[in-house]
């Protein structure tokens, strides 16, 4: 796949992101990232694909590749349901 100058991959997002993130702590201490990054990616996630599928939770869950009820509690988790 050719991408184009505007084209960025997610890895090379997150990559770019969390450089950043860490270059501006400033010496603050820092802890939990893992949990911060799922959360700041899985509620944008969730949000797009809900609305790709009109809400069908059936077609979101097939299309991450989840059981439902794991669907479900992650959209209670992040307030999108």
């Amino acid at each position: 796949m050719n991408k184009t100058a505007q084209e960025q991959s997610l890895r090379a997002c997150v990559e770019t992101t969390m450089e950043n993130y860490f270059r501006h702590l400033d010496g603050q201490p820092v802890n939990d990232v893992y949990n911060m990054v799922l959360a700041e990616i899985e509620t944008p996630l969730l949000e797009v694909i809900m609305k790709h599928t009109r809400q069908n939770q059936t077609k979101a869950s097939e299309i991450l590749g989840l059981n439902r009820g794991t669907l479900r509690k992650k959209l209670k988790q992040y307030g999108l349901l």
